[in-house]
């Protein structure tokens, strides 16, 4: 049995992995954490992390703004966690990846399985496009509760491309601000809000009379969550390190 601390069990996301766990008999969510605490399941919800019972992992679907607080937990009771939460600074990765040198730490921008399978499909033909002299662009949707732009999903499909590239390219986030043609060493990123869209990334590759486009569109939160459980199952009783969801896929 895995035993999970649901940290931001009242939001969105917490809410459809309270409804996968409840399915699964292999794992027990024994505490939530949110800042609302009502309960609307079977486990008690807490203000704060320090205040649950002992689990075998933490997974954590909050903001960014309460990272520290689960980072701070993790490093003192050497709780592996899974981290979905996106929009970390700089300052707060340096946090994460020092985590990840006493505790297990899984961090994707992206839980879903076809976003990781794009990511190494990404790393395997953008050399080979970038040399044919294509230009990249990334352009990802989102809905309009969504706080951070541009996505964490999209910054990882322009890094894995860029790690690609020998890291040669810089990021370009908008075009207003000045008048000059685009730099081929550019990868543009845009991002939409509205509506409900739960999640859109389309990775362009525009070259002379051709244009190929990879897209991963997500049509509900179960997909985000199902790979977040998937995550925790894999990170029970693993060593310190730094883990992502390759690791989990295989």
């Amino acid at each position: 049995m895995t035993k999970v601390i649901l940290n931001g069990c009242n939001g969105a996301m917490g809410r459809v992995i309270t409804e996968i766990i409840e399915k699964d008999d292999t794992m027990e969510i024994v505490a939530g954490v949110d800042m609302n605490t009502e309960q609307r399941a079977d486990y008690p919800v807490f203000p704060s992390l320090f205040e649950c019972p002992k689990a075998d992992v933490v997974i954590d679907f909050s903001i960014a703004k309460a990272t520290d607080g689960v980072i701070a937990y993790c490093a003192e009771t050497k709780t592996p966690v899974v981290l979905c939460t996106t929009g970390l600074s700089e300052e707060q990765l340096a946090k994460v990846k020092e985590l990840s040198e006493t505790t297990a730490v899984l961090r994707s921008a992206n839980m879903s399985m076809g976003i990781n399978l794009l990511l190494k499909v990404l790393r395997e033909v953008s050399p080979i496009l970038a040399e044919a002299g294509f230009d990249i662009e990334i352009l990802e949707k989102h809905h309009n509760r969504k706080l951070d732009a541009p996505s964490g999903t999209a910054l990882a499909l322009a890094d894995a491309v860029n790690e690609s590239l020998d890291n040669a390219y810089h990021y370009k986030y908008d075009r207003t601000s000045e008048r000059a043609k685009r730099d081929p060493k550019e990868i543009g990123i845009q991002a939409i809000r509205g509506g409900t869209i739960v999640g859109e990334h389309d990775i362009i590759f525009a070259g002379q009379d051709e244009v190929v486009t990879f897209s991963h569109q997500a049509n509900s939160r179960a997909i985000f969550a199902n790979g977040a459980v998937q995550a925790a199952k894999f990170l029970k009783d693993r060593g310190p390190g730094m883990y992502g969801m390759a690791d989990v896929i295989g």
